[in-house]
């Protein structure tokens, strides 16, 4: 009796474990739409953000005899962007009205460039362009203005954003903190284990993401600031170009063709010569990016272009922005469970 007592839980071991799986997928299915339905992919972000800050605290403190234990690497990761937070909202409304005062101009200017492209090119190539290719520079200038007047309204949703990030960040770093309770339910576990692979995807796909942004933003500034004035070159907006090119960097592929397609027509609007001096330079840059990004994230994640492009594009219309910027992280998740599964 005693042993047929004891095999029996090891008997229903392993269905139970199936279903708790079952049951935690469809439980992170749910949060993934409802975090994009609801808007919160903001705090998404910063908590994961805060939980990878306190655990990099926390190994970079074990090299120390006095490095800072879980608590203290929670604390300092909640307590810092606090601080910067309060100085930042001392002159939050002229910093938000400001920033989007200049991308109202930029866009402006932009549409105006798109309406006297003709005027910018040589007479001689002027010619071949089709007429009804001012039909669409028409749509283009209008779309531009349109974008410019959506900025109007900007400064409250850039606040509110921020303000998600850091709770997310709060979070993040206290989970990071806490301890796990010892536990054999097969459901906590496979909670924990969704959670595990979310971080990983999360440290592959966005934290890569945001060194290639880096890396954009700084060969756009050396090319503004430094190549071109060189030259005797001076492209206006160089502040707004930089950064959109940094935030527009943290957006695969989608991104790259949106900040190339603004930094080169702010070069054509100056000249000919410089608009393509910004459209060669963006080529070489982004075959530089290529083997960064080969380096970063090496052979984990195994997406091909086409695959981020289609999530991106459904991502896209279903959910607008806030599913363009999640759809990669989301499908690096959901192939670390089919490779998990043995699907993949």
């Amino acid at each position: 009796m005693a042993k047929k007592s004891n095999e029996a839980p090891l008997q229903l071991g392993l269905p139970e474990v199936a279903l708790a799986r079952r049951y935690s997928l469809g439980f992170a299915l749910l949060l993934a739409l409802g975090i994009l339905h609801f808007a919160l992919l903001p705090g998404l972000l910063g908590a994961c953000l805060g939980f990878l800050a306190a655990k990099a605290l926390v190994r970079l403190g074990q090299r120390w005899r006095y490095g800072p234990r879980a608590t203290l690497a929670a604390a300092v990761v909640i307590v810092l962007p606090l601080l910067a937070l309060l100085l930042a909202l001392l002159n939050a409304k002229a910093m938000a009205l400001g920033a989007a005062g200049q991308y109202q101009a930029l866009l402006h200017y932009l549409a105006q460039t798109i309406l006297e492209i003709r005027k910018k090119i040589p007479p001689d190539w002027a010619q071949y362009l089709p007429e009804e290719l001012m039909d669409v520079q028409l749509w283009l200038a209008d779309m531009l203005k349109s974008k410019a007047s959506v900025l109007a309204g900007a400064g409250t949703q850039g606040l509110h954003g921020l303000l998600l990030v850091y709770v997310g960040l709060v979070v993040g770093a206290l989970m990071a903190a806490g301890t796990i309770a010892a536990s054999s339910a097969p459901l906590r576990l496979q909670m924990r284990e969704r959670g595990r692979l979310f971080i990983a995807a999360f440290s592959q796909v966005v934290v890569a993401q945001f060194w290639i942004a880096v890396f954009n933003a700084s060969c756009t500034a050396t090319l503004l600031l430094i190549a071109l004035p060189l030259a005797g070159a001076q492209v206006p907006y160089i502040g707004p170009l930089v950064t959109l090119t940094f935030f527009c960097g943290l957006i695969p592929i989608v991104g790259n063709l949106l900040c190339n397609a603004m930094l080169t027509l702010a070069g054509l609007s100056v000249s000919v010569g410089v608009g393509i001096a910004c459209l060669v330079f963006l080529v070489v840059i982004h075959k530089a990016e290529y083997a960064i990004n080969a380096r970063i994230l090496g052979k984990h994640t195994n997406t091909a272009s086409w695959e981020l492009l289609a999530v991106m594009f459904v991502g896209e219309a279903i959910f607008g922005l806030p599913g363009l910027v999640a759809a990669p992280l989301y499908y690096g998740y959901a192939k670390k469970e089919w490779q998990a599964g043995g699907w993949i």
